[in-house]
């Protein structure tokens, strides 16, 4: 692990530290590393645990380059068919369109393993820098991007530890402040809808913060209703439809993306039902692609494509701040109230 501080350039790993911490040469070490010359299963295992456990990558363009590196920015996220990311990855593209730099993209479907494998192809190519989602990592790939020697971004969220520089939200203020706007509204009994719990983990802060904001005002969740699917409308409309069935004196419905919020704004209204007056609902975002509805449904801007912007500008030495490593930005997501929370006089 990577001890030195958070301005202190850190040094790429080379075969040298794979052989010392392996007890075997060089030689040895660059053989099992690309699958070469006759090597006991012993001793291969050993260099393979070694590298693991270091978070060594294999240089594929070793001899190359002079630099070894290569002007690409490995990108890495966990969904493109999530509208969020999609703008997040325009910000990043805007802003490195005339530095010289390329991103290139990796989708994690929200899964560590997948996130550890998509991370060790890319940094096996010796990019320029890492923009990669979320801050909860395996600790392999803590330890590659921990001993990559390149700018690490780590984007969406600043509600952790970061290995380097990290560009984002507080999630769990986010829910904090949506519960207090609720409450504020007059809302009392409140449920929670929504995707992906155990892996979406900026949802899942959003959720505990939301609870946290309830308890300020001596609320819980009245009701929550989850599922393992995609974010989308459908799904919304199922869901709304189940936790009503099941609670029908709910007064407010939060739902953790304005996806699912739309498909339940939308059962809503088809059944007649009284928005805001009768039941409110909030999703979070900010789509764009719901602005055309004719009722808008309440949601919080998360700085998407700021957050792609100030990322790329820090791995591209263009940091707004002159600092080298270590950059720490948690810009405000804004509260846009739309047509489906009660406003209010005071």
């Amino acid at each position: 692990m990577n001890r030195d501080g958070p301005n202190t350039p850190r040094r790429a790993l080379t075969l040298r530290d794979v052989s010392e911490a392996s007890g075997v040469s060089e030689m040895t070490v660059s053989r099992v590393l690309r699958s070469r010359g006759d090597v006991s299963e012993t001793t291969r295992e050993r260099v393979l645990e070694a590298a693991r456990q270091l978070g060594y990558v294999p240089n594929k363009i070793a001899g190359a380059l002079a630099s070894q590196r290569v002007n690409l920015v490995a990108v890495i996220v966990p969904s493109l068919s999530n509208l969020v990311f999609p703008e997040v990855l325009s910000g990043i593209s805007e802003e490195l369109e005339d530095s010289g730099l390329q991103p290139v993209f990796g989708v994690t479907n929200y899964s560590t393993e997948r996130e550890e494998s998509v991370l060790y192809e890319m940094l096996s190519w010796r990019p320029s820098g890492v923009i990669i989602a979320g801050l909860e990592h395996s600790d392999n790939s803590r330890a590659m991007l921990e001993n990559a020697g390149i700018p690490i971004v780590e984007i969406m969220d600043v509600d952790g530890s970061p290995v380097d520089s990290v560009v984002g939200i507080s999630h769990k203020r986010a829910g904090i402040e949506m519960a207090r706007a609720i409450v504020g509204a007059g809302y009392r009994k409140i449920g929670f809808l929504g995707t992906k719990m155990p892996h979406d983990h900026r949802a899942r802060k959003r959720m505990e913060g939301f609870q946290a904001g309830l308890a300020e005002a001596g609320l819980e969740l009245a009701d929550q209703e989850f599922y393992s699917g995609g974010s989308a409308l459908l799904k919304g409309r199922e869901m709304t439809e189940a936790i009503l069935a099941r609670n029908p004196e709910l007064d407010f419905l939060y739902y953790s993306n304005d996806m699912i919020g739309a498909g339940g704004l939308m059962w809503c209204l088809e059944k007649g039902m009284d928005v805001p007056e009768r039941i409110g609902l909030a999703g979070f975002n900010g789509v764009d692609l719901l602005d055309g509805l004719s009722c808008r449904l309440a949601t919080m801007d998360a700085c998407r494509r700021e957050i792609g912007r100030r990322a790329a500008a820090i791995v591209a030495g263009r940091s707004e701040t002159g600092l080298v490593g270590g950059e720490h930005v948690e810009l405000s997501p804004v509260l846009q109230p739309g047509d489906t929370i009660r406003k209010t006089t005071g």
